[in-house]
């Protein structure tokens, strides 16, 4: 399992990110210097044509600074908005890979108790507050803060009672009317994005159970849900921008005091004769400029909550601990293939009293096939999830060529098991595809004749070949067609054992027939442990077992 943190993708792109702020500063500098030296500019001609004094007066130095200025402002402006944007989507491709990562080796044990809608909304929704973490949010406010600092630094040089001034304003723009802006701080936002998360689960359940909603007459039910919580999203939305509202008022009464103090403070200093009246324009734009650029202050500590809030649900998922480790240090699976043993396995799920396993006693020797039927929970598919290793047992051992499944990294015993999960899907893309799945380097000819061995080369062929479309989840397919699909990607693996759960779940008796049948000619020398409701046909299985209480009792042989 992969132990890079969030953190540790951030720090993969440092320098992109630290070049992106420095250009954001870069750009607010050439701003709040063009402002402040235009202004000063502007008074200082003003002046000097009503003096009489234009013969004397520099244009060219001040006109110079505003030319250099304007074009640096261009430049960095541009570059800025390249680095930043590059380097946002390039954390949000990492972010997505880091979950995946980080995610799937969970499943799907743990994340069995987590709804897809839900897991959806994390990796949609929650990514894309947290890429752009730095760009939205750290970036910006750290700029801003340099910014105060530079025109604090240029307003000592010019009068030092106006830094005190520019002080207070850039604590009251900077954290007061921020404070005012994300009131309710990382629980609102905590809740918000709740809200979110169960509006798209909603709508994503509510899509995918379309047809049994309308046979059930329970589509309006359904939709009024819907419409109730993107209502309460919509609240809560509101209610965020009323207080985004309520900062910017703030800020533009905060401002328009503090210009008429500097105004004040600015003619005074002339007045008396301590600053030119070119500096002491200067000064009232440096405020302006401060001003202006702290209007989006609210906006990044939003969007600083968002992030922080949406990283911490990220963290929810994938940081809860596996159901499984691999060893320090793995022993190497067998090369040949080895008898699977079950000696005494015990097993429960967390927080369950009953025991679902409770002393079974299981030998699938190499090339034999065996199938394991009873009722529904008695604990059929736990077997099968042991011997996938996607749980270990609380007693007992699961055995290959007698060393434990435990003492084997996963990826290695992975590499022994071509697993048919109950509702295998069927993907969106071609029927090349959707096999390669199963061999990312098999060859048209080996397509073609595992397509063959499950009785679909005719069929595949009236489609177009292997690169005719099959639709999401097999549209294009009946539900036979879609199981013999899925069955030859598992064929695919040529792996030693075969474990197929339920694969005749949904099919008529006919269709299940001929497609074990069909099953026990393709298996060649694999192993085969088969979870079944279903009767099977003579010849597919050559042990049958009946899971009840916990035990295995031996039907037929």
């Amino acid at each position: 399992m992969s132990t890079l943190t969030m953190r540790d993708v951030f720090k993969r792109h440092r320098w992109r990110l630290v070049l992106a702020t420095l250009l954001l500063l870069t750009t607010m500098l050439a701003g709040v210097g063009l402002l402040g030296l235009s202004g000063g500019f502007l008074t200082a001609a003003a002046l000097a044509g009503l003096l009489g004094m234009a013969g004397t007066f520099n244009f060219f130095s001040p006109s110079a600074g505003i030319r250099a200025l304007t074009m640096a402002r261009i430049a960095s402006r541009y570059f800025e908005k390249l680095v930043g944007h590059d380097v946002t989507l390039r954390i949000a491709r990492d972010l997505r890979v880091w979950f995946f990562q980080r995610a799937l080796p969970l499943a799907p044990a743990r994340l069995g108790s987590s709804r897809t809608g839900e897991l959806l909304a994390r990796l949609i929704t929650d990514i894309s507050e947290v890429d752009g973490l730095m760009v939205r949010a750290i970036s910006p406010l750290l700029a801003l803060a340099g910014i105060a600092v530079a025109t604090v630094a240029a307003a000592a040089l010019i009068h030092w009672p106006a830094v005190l001034l520019l002080l207070v304003l850039a604590a009251l723009v900077g954290f007061g009317v921020p404070a005012v802006a994300v009131r309710g701080g990382s629980a609102g936002e905590a809740k918000r994005a709740q809200q979110r998360a169960e509006l798209r689960t909603l709508a994503f359940e509510g899509l995918e159970g379309a047809a049994d909603l309308t046979a059930l007459d329970a589509r309006d039910d359904w939709t009024l849900r819907v419409d109730a919580a993107a209502q309460q999203l919509a609240r809560s939305d509101l209610r965020r921008r009323r207080r985004l509202i309520a900062g910017n008022v703030l800020h533009s009464a905060i401002a328009g005091l503090g210009l008429l103090a500097m105004l004040w403070l600015a003619l005074s200093a002339y007045a008396a004769g301590t600053v030119p009246a070119p500096y002491a324009a200067s000064l009232v734009f440096l405020t302006i400029a401060l001003l202006e650029v702290a209007v989006g202050s609210g906006l990044a500590w939003q969007a600083l909550q968002s992030a922080r809030v949406a990283g911490r649900r990220l963290g929810q998922i994938v940081d809860q601990a596996p159901t499984v480790e691999d060893p320090a240090q793995p022993c190497p699976v067998p090369a040949q293939a080895q008898p699977l043993v079950f000696q005494q396995v015990v097993f429960a799920w967390p927080g369950e009293p009953r025991r679902l396993l409770d002393g079974v006693d299981l030998t699938l020797a190499p090339s034999e096939r065996i199938a394991i039927r009873g009722d529904s929970g008695c604990g059929k598919t736990t077997l099968s999830a042991l011997l996938l290793r996607l749980w270990d047992p609380q007693q007992g051992t699961v055995c290959y060529g007698g060393a434990d499944l435990r003492g084997f990294a996963q990826d290695d015993w992975y590499r022994q098991i071509a697993w048919l999960p109950q509702g295998a899907p069927v993907f969106a893309g071609s029927i090349a595809e959707n096999l390669r799945l199963g061999d990312p380097d098999a060859s048209e000819q080996t397509l073609w004749a595992v397509l063959e061995q499950v009785k679909l080369a005719a069929w595949a062929q009236q489609q177009g070949g292997l690169s005719a479309w099959v639709g999401e989840n097999g549209a294009t397919m009946s539900a036979g067609q879609a199981r013999r699909l899925a069955l030859a990607r598992a064929l695919l693996r040529n792996a030693p054992i075969m474990v197929l759960d339920e694969p005749t779940e949904g099919l008529d008796v006919d269709t299940a027939h001929a497609l074990l049948n069909d099953l026990a000619a393709a298996m060649g020398q694999r192993s085969l442990l088969m979870i079944t409701h279903d009767s099977l046909p003579a010849g597919v299985v050559q042990r049958e077992y009946r899971l009840q209480q916990g035990q295995l009792v031996l039907l037929r042989e």
